[in-house]
């Protein structure tokens, strides 16, 4: 099981050295950094990481005022030069506070702390989610579905042998899929797996062709390599 994290940090000098960290461990992976935490906290809406690498002095917006709008089931791994806010850290439930500079060591010690969790995460991929479709409830294998399309209101999941059409959000759809499922564009959420061509523009799919928008590119090719 390997760790989706995301690094927010104003310093250049500090990003390189958590991207460095990150590479060297096999069971996480660093999936974008940033210095705005602003937009930050839009690609984690859309991608759910499992851990932020968090700092708090940050203009703008501070590190503790960022944390507070971060799903709680992502964790969060404050870095910070500035003992001083340690108590509030762990007050937002924080999984860690690593005080700069980090040392390799420190780091590690971090991430076995997240390792419980990334277990729970890989055996709970593999149950049934439920599905509400007007008075029925459906539950499906995950990996029986093949992508999901949003249209208004309503999502209709595509599996393997029928369609379901059920009230919900992009958002809500995710929340209940597993980390093998990722957003392509604003009316669609696929199946990794089931992806039999992808191309600049399109994914392919049981010979349907699905958009990719420019802003899930990058994304979807790391995750396909």
């Amino acid at each position: 099981m390997i760790l989706k994290a995301i690094i927010i940090d104003d310093e250049p000098k500090a990003i390189d050295l958590l991207e460095n960290y990150c590479e060297r461990i096999p069971t996480i992976q660093c999936m974008k950094s940033f210095r705005n935490p602003i937009e930050a906290l839009q690609y984690i809406d859309k991608q759910q990481p499992d851990v932020v690498f968090l700092d708090i002095n940050m203009p703008n917006l501070s590190g503790i005022q960022a944390a507070k709008i971060i799903p709680t089931k992502t964790h969060i791994i404050f870095t910070t030069a500035y003992a001083e806010y340690a108590v509030e850290s762990y007050e937002l439930n924080a999984s860690d506070y690593l005080l700069k500079p980090i040392t390799f060591q420190r780091f590690v010690k971090a991430i076995d702390k997240l390792k419980p969790h990334a277990i729970t995460k890989e055996t709970s991929s593999a149950k049934k989610i439920i599905i509400k479709s007007g008075y029925q409830t459906f539950q499906i294998a995950p990996n029986t579905i093949l992508f999901l399309k949003k249209e208004g209101n309503y999502m209709t999941y595509q599996t393997t042998s029928k369609k379901i059409l059920a009230r919900e959000s992009i958002a809500e759809a995710l929340k209940k899929l597993p980390e093998n499922f990722i957003q392509v564009h604003k009316s669609y959420i696929v199946r990794l797996e089931s992806i039999e061509l992808f191309d600049q523009n399109h994914v392919e799919i049981n010979t349907i062709k699905i958009p990719v928008s420019k802003s899930y590119k990058t994304i979807l090719k790391e995750k396909l390599h």
